[in-house]
C-alpha cells in the first residue's frame, strides 16, 4: 500500500484505519478543546498577561497541526472521492461544510500577514478561532446523528419557526396598541414590544418590560400559555426524530451471524 493511500485511510471519515483514525480523532478533539479553553482564559487579562507565552505556544502549535491537516485532506481528496477527477475531488472537500470550517479555523492567523488590517479587524478575526469547535462534528459520530436529524426535520422545524414568528409579530403589535398610552416609555414602538413578546413567548419573562393594563395582562397570560406549546414544537419534533434515528442505527448494527439468523428464522 502506498504512503498516500495509508495516509488517506487515516483521514477518510467514512472508512478509515480503526486504530490510527481513532488516535487522530482523539488528538484533534483534545487540541480543539484546549483551544476553546485558551480562548476563554485569554479573556482574563491577569491570566493572559501572566501566561502569554503559553497561549502563544498553543496558538502556534494548533495552527501548525490544523494547517497540516487541511493540506493533507486536500492532498488525499482524490483517494477519498475516487469517482471524481483529482481537481473535482479537491474542490468538493474545499467547498464542503467541514472544508470551510477547516479553512476558517486557520485563516484568521494568516490574513494579517497577507493583507494590512486594522487592529479592530484583527481582534474580530480572532473570534473565528471559535469555529474550531465545529471540527468536533467530524470526530464525534453522535454529532453527525444530530446533524442528520436536523436535516431530516428541517421542513417541520421551518414551519414551526414561521408559526412562532407570526405569533411574535401579532403579539407585539397588539401589545403595542394596548400598552402604548399607559406606558409609552416601555412600549414606545413595536420593536420594544417585540422584545417583550420574545421574553414572554419563551416563558423567560425578564420583567424589564411588562403590561400594567388589565387587557395587557390578559394578553400577556395568553401569549405565555401559547409559548409553552409553540416554542416546544421544534423540541418535540427533534426529540422524536432523534429517537427514531437512534433506533434505526441500532437496527443497522444488529448481529447478522448464522446463529442469530437461525434464531430469527425459527
Amino acid at each position: 500500500m502506498s504512503l498516500k493511500k495509508t495516509i488517506a485511510n487515516y483521514f477518510d471519515d467514512e472508512k478509515g484505519n480503526a486504530k490510527g483514525e481513532a488516535f487522530l480523532e482523539y488528538f484533534i478533539s483534545v487540541l480543539i478543546l484546549i483551544n476553546v479553553l485558551a480562548i476563554i482564559l485569554e479573556s482574563y487579562q491577569s491570566i493572559y498577561t501572566k501566561y502569554k507565552f503559553v497561549f502563544t505556544f498553543i496558538e502556534l502549535f494548533s495552527i501548525i497541526i490544523f494547517s497540516t491537516e487541511y493540506i493533507i485532506r486536500i492532498w488525499v481528496s482524490d483517494l477519498i472521492y475516487p469517482k471524481l477527477s483529482p481537481t473535482k475531488a479537491r474542490l468538493k472537500y474545499i467547498f464542503s461544510f467541514m472544508g470551510i470550517v477547516d479553512l476558517a479555523s486557520i485563516l484568521p492567523f494568516y490574513l494579517p500577514f497577507i493583507v494590512s488590517l486594522d487592529l479592530r479587524i484583527i481582534r474580530l478575526l480572532r473570534l473565528f478561532r471559535l469555529l474550531r469547535v465545529l471540527k468536533l462534528n467530524r470526530n464525534f459520530k453522535s454529532l453527525a446523528v444530530i446533524r442528520s436529524v436536523i436535516v431530516k426535520t428541517k421542513n417541520e422545524i421551518l414551519v414551526s419557526a414561521i408559526l412562532v414568528f407570526i405569533l411574535l409579530i401579532i403579539a407585539s403589535t397588539l401589545m403595542f396598541y394596548i400598552e402604548n398610552k399607559a406606558q409609552p416609555e416601555a412600549f414606545e414602538n413595536i420593536g420594544q414590544a417585540l422584545w417583550w413578546a420574545v421574553a414572554t413567548l419563551t416563558t423567560v419573562g425578564y420583567g424589564d418590560i411588562y403590561p400594567i393594563t388589565g387587557l395587557g395582562k390578559i394578553m400577556s397570560a395568553v401569549i405565555a400559555l401559547l409559548g409553552i406549546g409553540f416554542v416546544a414544537l421544534p423540541t418535540g419534533i427533534i426529540s422524536s426524530a432523534y429517537i427514531e434515528e437512534i433506533r434505526s442505527l441500532k437496527k443497522s448494527q444488529q448481529c447478522f451471524c448464522p446463529h442469530c439468523n437461525k434464531e430469527i428464522i425459527e
